[in-house]
C-alpha cells in the first residue's frame, strides 16, 4: 500500500515526519536515483530510497522507551551551539530514536523515546487528550487570582494557552512547589505561564506523559515499555 514518503521515512526511525519533510525540501532524498521534489510523493517501500546517498534503516517493530532526562542536555540530535544532547548520552546499545516532544535545557524528568517517528508525531498531538504532569518549584509571591486566571486559559504575547490544572503542594516563604498538568505542551509553556503569574521557575520536572510515569527511574536511565503494555496503552487510536 502506497504512503507519503515523509511518513515512510518517519517509520524507519531516521527522523520525525516533520524533519523528513524538511530533508525532502532540502533535496537530500532520492528515489531510484531521482531527487524528490515534494514530501507528498507516494512510495510503496520497494523503491531505492536514499538519504544523503545512504539507504534508510529497515523499519522495525515500534518500540517506546521511558528516559529520565537530566538538566543540561538539549533534546536534539545535533546542536548548533555544540551543547551536550540527549541522544549523545543515551546508554550504549540503544537504536536510533526520536523524542516525543521536547524538554528544554534546564528541564528534567520523563522524556518518551521511540524508533518510530510517525508514532512520535501522533503522541504529540493535543487532541489525543494525553496529559503532561509536572512538579515545578517557583520563586515569588503566589497570587491565587493569577493562577486561577491561568487555569482557565490565557493569551500571552498573542499566543493562546489552553486550560491547565495548578495545585499548590507546599509553600515556604517565597519558595513554593506546584503541581501543573497540561495537555498542549507549547514551547516553554510552563515557564511563560509562571512568568505571567509573576513567578520564576527554579526547577521543572516532568512526572508523567499520558499513561507513562517517571516513577523511580534514575537520572540518565532508560527503560523500555513492554510490547504488551505499549499495545494496551496506545489502543486503536494510535494504529500506524
Amino acid at each position: 500500500m502506497a504512503e507519503r514518503l515523509a511518513k515512510f521515512m518517519a517509520r524507519s526511525g531516521v527522523c520525525s515526519r516533520r524533519e523528513a519533510e524538511k530533508l525532502i525540501e532540502q533535496k537530500r532524498v532520492t528515489i531510484n536515483g531521482e531527487i524528490v521534489e515534494t514530501p507528498a510523493t507516494l512510495v510503496e517501500g520497494t523503491e531505492n530510497i536514499l538519504l544523503d546517498g545512504e539507504k534508510l534503516p529497515q523499519a522495525e517493530s515500534t518500540r517506546l522507551w521511558l528516559y529520565h532526562k537530566p538538566v543540561g542536555l538539549v533534546t536534539t540530535h545535533k546542536d548548533e551551539k555544540n551543547r551536550a544532547t540527549v541522544f549523545e548520552n543515551l546508554p550504549v546499545g540503544m537504536p536510533r530514536v526520536v523524542s516525543v516532544g521536547r524538554l528544554d535545557l534546564n528541564s528534567e524528568g520523563l522524556l518518551l523515546l521511540t524508533n518510530n517517528g510517525e508514532l512520535s508525531r501522533k503522541l504529540e498531538l493535543p487532541q489525543n487528550g494525553w496529559k503532561r504532569r509536572y512538579k515545578v518549584r517557583v520563586h515569588g509571591i503566589i497570587n491565587k487570582n493569577k493562577l486561577a486566571e491561568i487555569e482557565k486559559g490565557v493569551n500571552i504575547d498573542g499566543i493562546d494557552y489552553g486550560a491547565v490544572k495548578i495545585e499548590i503542594e507546599s509553600q515556604n516563604g517565597t519558595n513554593s512547589w506546584l503541581s501543573i498538568t497540561l495537555s498542549e505542551g507549547k514551547n516553554r509553556e510552563i515557564r511563560k505561564l509562571m512568568k505571567f503569574a509573576g513567578l520564576e521557575v527554579a526547577r521543572l520536572i516532568r512526572l508523567s506523559y499520558g499513561p507513562f510515569q517517571l516513577g523511580s527511574l534514575k537520572k540518565g536511565e532508560v527503560k523500555e515499555v513492554a510490547q504488551k503494555v505499549l499495545k494496551e496503552q496506545l489502543g486503536s487510536s494510535f494504529k500506524l
